[in-house]
């Protein structure tokens, strides 16, 4: 039994937000990298690196909301299912051109943030320092990348 200080209720409830912020994330890092893949057209070189330099980021981060998840003893969803179930990010079939591709990265982050501020006074409710912090690194992250896609619509 894990005692930080946390009630098992308040873990729970964490770990269940941490686990909405992992799955949008997962879409929104897997639908980046498969634009990364099939982008085209004048911008090509230009939005194939940003696109990888976004999915790699969230890659990363990916790792760390599942550990914290570990920390606050609960199982991180861990396969594409359960992943996709959690995730209110769209799915898509197609592949867009370019400027759709931006648009829809847009909503996806969009609908990340919106996720990761409800999350963020749950925990911190349970007093949960450690998730509220990174909760408000990876708005951080989303808000700019959203920045830097809308620069690219202009």
């Amino acid at each position: 039994m894990t005692n930080i200080g946390m009630s098992d209720e308040s873990r729970k409830q964490v770990a269940e937000g941490l686990s909405h912020v992992l799955a949008d994330t997962y879409k929104t890092y897997f639908k980046t990298h498969g634009y990364h893949w099939n982008v085209e057209g004048p911008q090509f070189k230009q939005l194939h690196d940003m696109f990888e330099e976004q999915y790699t980021e969230m890659w990363q981060a990916m790792d760390e909301i599942a550990e914290r998840i570990r920390a606050l003893d609960h199982y991180a969803p861990g396969s594409p299912k359960s992943l996709a179930k959690l995730s209110d990010v769209e799915d898509e079939d197609d592949v867009p051109e370019a400027d759709e591709m931006l648009e829809r990265l847009i909503g996806a982050h969009e609908t990340t943030v919106k996720t990761i501020r409800t999350v963020i006074p749950e925990a911190q409710e349970a007093q949960d320092e450690v998730s509220v912090g990174l909760l408000v690194d990876r708005e951080t992250v989303h808000e700019k990348t959203l920045w830097m896609l809308r620069c690219m619509t202009k």
